[in-house]
């Protein structure tokens, strides 16, 4: 095969879909959201790490994910309306700050020994409404600092730079943890923010085209993103695809450390470790995609619903996992999955979506894959309280496998 100039690299006999970074604005996010990513990796499993010391409860941890997640499911739709209405860059420098303030207020809380599981909760709730207004304005923003043929790649190096922080974040989170203590590591955390929003503030938007979606009122714009997701096929069994699999897979993947420490005794090492390899797979998963062949509007590859399904039946592998290596390579695929499908479906979604309609429906989008994830997580910290952790995991990665394969086996025959 010979190389070619067209979006992408060559590299062992295939292309990796990296054309975006051809344009050094974009080039120039992508180092300032490495910060910011490596910033909120270390939260996450900081607040998870916390959650579970206070109160060695599987449930208090699925709570906390579920406050860091649920305000997406009301407010995201909302926040997609006023993105499509202002300047993006304006809002992602907001946004960005607000989140380094809340970054802060934990940190002081922990250095001044008053953090509790109430202000713990109060400030996964803060923290997760910054991420309802943080999902449209990034998916908006980011297609727009490349020509309109490289938002495909836009997509995949996004979620590349996304899950290396995934890895990275949680290993050195977990690390600092056991060598300096949580106040000082969130001390580094809210730091690596200076850099990123400094970035932002030197980004320069491709312009966007005006439609007059602007002047009308706010809940017909609502309506128009709702009724372009119902009407587009691709779309709507994009949206539901990745709403089940956000559901139980990333659900299960939130809910950590009862898995690193209550099930197999790793204590925060070990739930840094176990991120880790999550992370490792969804950076496997998103190279992954960028070698396979470009993928065509209006259509969701077979490859995407069927690594759907096993996704969800790695639930169920996870809980049956009798050993901690075992665990670790279950849960590596887990993530996988779930990010080469991610990719898949909002790839399916963003190729022929115009710029002043991407904030409401790619809101719709984080509905699903954050909301799912919140429900999901804060089910399964309940159903382990109940049943136990592994057996909970059993039954939901079994029970969803079926129906998503189901489904899938209905819409291949009407086909």
């Amino acid at each position: 095969m010979k190389a070619s100039k067209s979006p992408g690299f060559l590299i062992i006999g295939g292309f990796v879909n990296l054309g975006a970074l051809k344009s050094g604005n974009f080039r120039a996010y992508v180092c300032g959201a490495a910060f910011g990513l490596m910033a909120i990796w270390m939260q996450r499993i900081v607040m998870g790490w916390l959650a579970w010391e206070m109160t060695d409860s599987p449930s208090f941890v699925g709570f906390v994910a579920l406050l860091m997640f649920a305000p997406s499911i009301v407010l995201s739709p909302l926040f997609g309306v006023w993105v499509d209405r202002i300047s993006v860059k304006r809002a992602m420098l907001i946004v960005q700050g607000i989140n380094m303030v809340l970054c802060i207020a934990l940190w002081a809380l922990v250095a001044v020994g008053m953090m509790t599981p109430f202000w713990l909760a109060l400030l996964a709730f803060l923290i997760g409404v910054m991420l309802a207004v943080n999902q449209p304005v990034r998916m908006a923003m980011t297609p727009r600092l490349v020509r309109r043929e490289h938002v495909g790649s836009v997509v995949t190096i996004v979620a590349i730079n996304f899950n290396i922080a995934r890895m990275v974040g949680p290993a050195i989170g977990g690390l600092l943890i056991a060598e300096i203590g949580v106040a000082h590591t969130l001390l580094v955390q809210w730091l690596l923010f200076v850099p990123y929003l400094f970035i932002l503030s030197r980004l320069r938007l491709r312009p966007r085209r005006e439609s007059g979606g602007a002047r009308e009122p706010f809940f017909t714009a609502l309506g128009a993103g709702i009724r372009y997701v119902w009407q587009v096929a691709a779309v709507r069994e994009a949206m539901l695809l990745a709403g089940m699999l956000a559901l139980v897979a990333r659900g299960t993947l939130e809910v950590l450390p009862p898995l690193a420490d209550g099930v197999f005794g790793r204590g925060a090492d070990g739930l840094g470790v176990l991120m880790s390899v999550t992370g490792l797979g969804a950076i496997l998963g998103g190279f992954s995609k960028a070698v396979l062949p470009p993928q065509m509007p209006g259509r969701l590859p077979l490859l995407t619903r069927l690594a759907i399904a096993l996704g969800l039946m790695l639930v169920a592998v996870l809980g049956v996992a009798p050993t901690w290596e075992l665990a670790l390579a279950v849960a590596a695929g887990m993530s996988f999955v779930t990010t080469l499908t991610a990719i898949s479906t909002q790839t399916a979604i963003q190729l022929d979506l115009e710029d002043d309609m991407r904030g409401r429906v790619m809101s719709l989008w984080a509905v699903l894959a954050a909301g799912g994830a919140a429900v999901g997580a804060g089910g399964v910290g309940v159903l382990a309280d109940w049943l136990g952790f592994q057996t909970s995991l059993i039954w939901c990665g079994s029970l969803s496998a079926v129906a998503v394969a189901g489904y899938l086996a209905l819409s291949g025959l009407k086909k």
